[in-house]
């Protein structure tokens, strides 16, 4: 049975990956029952001698990480020039393929993706690389660092301050959101049944992590989210004991602050500047209260007032917190014993499947030897089918992480159906800064429109009797529910797995909440900038000598990708046995699995990795380095990023800047030389960066073969030429709002969909009156729904009603 071996049993993929990205999207495989066999070249992958802190890995050893990455799977070695027979064996009896460059084996001519769609057609081929299989830069170096500079995720929202060079998101969160979003796409495809290519771009995979719709939002509103970096104040703070990290993600959150710390007198509703500003003014204050008081003692008056807040965890805290001790949140590795992160949601009746120990090199090779040659996959779908197409989803999510796992669905063929009330929208309809004088101001938030195409909308006010009954009614019709609510909310409205399961017993209840449905921090608000300080993300992004900085972005994609993720193993688990399911998918239990490598390098080595600026453990140098250009805003405030990746890099670039006397010096033909004389070499960079445009450095070193990447402003996406080739944007028309582009998801399916946005985002209550008649209601019944404030088409209509 399925609910016993994992959803996945079965289901057999060959990794074909070096690196994170390939093998997180493979263990995610692995955790939901699949049968991974990692082939890999006679030296093995080079996780296998990985650690972030440069600890010592034996000989015959595996690093900290692979062992978590490569858990339950088995390994086979081949010589790409001797063993293709033996390799094409093993896919024509494997169902999908995961494959990445870096290897020998991966890109000798026999095993390219090409080469694998035409001699296993009934395959599933997932490419991952950086910029995507074609287009201009579809050859061109790259990076996890420069990727970030391309996106628009080192300026992002706006993160950090004025008086330094922005800063990069640490800890190689590029590289997992690759992998989440890889194992989606792979799942997605398995549902079509047909073999095709998926052709990821981890540049888009940024994008969609990193930065917060940002193209939608400067061509609808005509000014980009943020012109400049602030500092979220308070964010991290220091308090007398240590970090806590305290945010003001709304206007009321930030009237709670100033009351919390006992300055109501800065509450100002009609002030024309924004939180961020209002907080930045304050700033010295603020920081001086927090600075007064006890870690435990803020954040029990944070939660007292509701704001969101957290502690500020690192590899050797983290597994202390009480959260996470509560849960269980970190297991012991089966086989070296260091502590890792369990997976990344939990579902009943089905069961994921235990960790399991990591294979020595080859340990499974004689094994498929001696095997009977596997029976040759044949998939009975058809290309014109979509993913999801016949699925009814009742989404009920609201503001980023919940609607972008819906929004995935919905562009893939589910009907979405989203769940708003007139007296409480989308929390997105409200952030775009919209005076609300405005006609049908609430319908003009390019973040709504940017996470909600395709779907219906339907307004309930689910505190009324009427409106909860009709949200019955709608589970009813409907394979999956999903909301990301606090815990208590759908306490309080009567709806839990056992109240789904009497309504329609094959269906899936997906619950998103921050820390868990249980634990003492059941019940915190949870935006992304906690759910990031929680989890480890925040430690390795900003300056040692300074306070870490919040993403403040990949929290919320984040736990939407993994999401889909559960998602798809449920849909597997109720194919297979017709059980609905419940799944719990906490925005931490996401997070702290791309921060995993913090927790097992402290656990395994003993070692805290720390925050370094620009810098990072996988290349040297690396860094931001001024250019000549003025940007946009008038300011010289223009950067580009370099990372050296290998020595064959380093030489491109000497050989880029003319072979200087002081790039030749023996002592930088290392990577250690060049690491201990990083300062050195970020001088002469600097200076030779600094008289150049970004354009000319950029040409010259990609011409060298260096990894290099401007810093896009994040609006500017639009205007890169590889994006332009893969149409990630589409244009999408609107009834209130102009036509202009929206980003779609970062894989191209070579079986279609051509367009991912076949409608706009729903306004208000749009769909009211045809999915209220498709439940029986009639015209006069509808009407007095309306009339009651249960349904409407504007904020604020149940309190109108309420008052007649």
């Amino acid at each position: 049975m399925a609910a016993e071996t994992g959803p996945l049993h079965g289901y057999t993929v060959v990794e074909l990956s070096t690196g994170i990205a390939g093998s997180y999207c493979t263990k995610m495989m692995a955790d939901g029952g699949a049968q991974v066999i990692k082939i890999e070249p006679p030296q093995g992958d080079p996780l296998r001698q990985w650690s972030a802190s440069g600890a010592e890995i034996p000989a015959g050893g595996d690093g900290a990480l692979f062992g978590y990455l490569a858990g339950g799977k088995h390994s086979v070695v081949a010589d790409p020039d001797v063993d293709a027979e033996f390799v094409n064996q093993l896919l024509a009896g494997a169902d999908a393929v995961v494959w990445s460059r870096g290897s020998s084996l991966a890109e000798s001519d026999a095993f390219t993706p090409a080469a694998l769609r035409r001699n296993h057609p009934d395959l599933t081929v997932t490419s991952i690389t950086p910029f995507g299989l074609d287009g201009p830069w579809s050859e061109l170096p790259a990076t996890e660092f420069t990727l970030q500079a391309w996106s628009g995720g080192i300026v992002g929202l706006g993160r950090g301050s004025p008086d330094r060079a922005p800063v990069f998101v640490g800890g190689q969160v590029g590289e997992y959101l690759a992998g989440a979003f890889a194992s989606a796409a792979t799942l997605a495809s398995r549902r079509r049944g047909v073999g095709e290519l998926l052709d990821l771009s981890m540049l888009e995979t940024q994008i969609a992590g990193l930065t917060y719709y940002p193209v939608t939002f400067f061509q609808m509103l005509g000014r980009p989210w943020r012109d400049a970096r602030k500092l979220t104040v308070p964010g991290i703070a220091c308090a007398k004991d240590g970090l806590v990290d305290v945010g003001c993600g709304t206007a009321q959150q930030w009237f709670d602050l100033c009351a919390m710390i006992g300055h109501q007198d800065w509450i100002d509703e009609e002030s024309p500047l924004s939180i961020t500003e209002q907080a930045n003014e304050k700033a010295a204050e603020i920081y001086s209260w927090f600075q007064s008081q006890n870690i435990d003692d803020i954040r029990d008056l944070a939660s007292a007032f509701r704001i969101p807040n957290a502690p500020v965890a690192n590899g050797a805290n983290i597994t202390g917190l009480d959260q996470f001790e509560y849960r269980q949140t970190f297991l012991d590795n089966p086989r070296d014993g260091f502590r890792q992160p369990g997976p990344p949601y939990r579902m009943q009746p089905a069961k994921l499947s235990p960790p399991h120990a990591a294979p020595r090199l080859g340990e499974h090779t004689a094994h498929y030897r001696k095997a009977r040659p596997p029976v040759a996959h044949k998939p009975d779908g058809t290309a014109d089918r979509l993913p999801f197409n016949g699925l009814r989803v009742l989404d009920m999510t609201t503001f980023w992480a919940g609607p972008s796992c819906t929004h995935f669905l919905a562009m893939l063929g589910a009907e979405v159906i989203h769940v708003e009330s007139t007296r409480k929208p989308d929390g997105t309809r409200l952030i775009a800064g919209i005076p609300v004088t405005e006609e049908q101001w609430w319908e003009k938030s390019p973040i709504f429109s940017a996470l909600n195409t395709n779907k219906k909308g339907l307004t309930l006010d689910l505190q009324t009797s009427a409106g909860r009954d009709l949200l019955r009614r709608l589970i009813a019709t409907s394979d999956i529910v999903v909301e990301n609510f606090t815990p208590r909310v759908l306490d309080q409205i009567g709806i839990d797995f056992e109240v789904v399961q009497t309504i329609r017993p094959d269906a899936i209840l997906l619950r998103m909440p921050g820390f868990g449905l249980d634990g003492p921090w059941r019940d915190n608000p949870a935006f992304a900038y906690v759910i990031e300080a929680a989890s480890g993300v925040s430690w390795l992004t900003g300056y040692p000598d300074r306070n870490p900085y919040e993403p403040y972005s990949v929290g919320d994609p984040n736990a939407g990708v993994h999401a889909v993720n559960a998602l798809l193993l449920a849909l597997e688990h109720r194919r297979c046995t017709g059980e609905g399911l419940l799944i719990e998918a906490a925005m931490i239990d996401a997070a702290v699995n791309i921060a995993a490598e913090q927790v097992i390098e402290y656990s395994a080595y003993g070692a805290l990795l720390q925050r370094a600026g620009n810098r990072g453990p996988t290349a040297a140098p690396q860094n931001l380095y001024q250019t000549a250009d003025v940007d946009e805003f008038g300011r010289l405030d223009s950067w580009v990023a370099v990372a050296v990746a290998n020595d064959e890099q380093w030489t491109g670039l000497c050989e880029a800047l003319g072979r200087p006397q002081w790039a030749v010096d023996p002592v930088l033909n290392t990577v250690a030389g060049r690491r201990e004389r990083h300062d050195f070499i970020d001088d002469q960079l600097a200076a030779w960066c600094r008289d150049r445009s970004g354009d000319d450095i950029v040409q010259c070193l990609w011409d060298a073969g260096v990894p290099v990447g401007k810093v896009m402003q994040p609006h500017r996406q639009t205007e890169i030429p590889q994006l332009q080739f893969r149409r990630f944007f589409e244009d999408v028309g609107h009834p209130v709002n102009n036509r202009v582009p929206h980003s779609t998801v970062p894989v191209r399916f070579s079986a279609g969909p051509d367009r991912f946005h076949r409608r706009p985002a729903p306004l208000l209550g749009e769909h009211n009156y045809e999915l209220l008649t498709e439940l029986g209601l009639s015209e006069q019944q509808i009407a007095e729904l309306e009339a009651d404030g249960v349904i409407g088409r504007a904020p604020g209509s149940a309190r109108r009603a309420a008052a007649r």
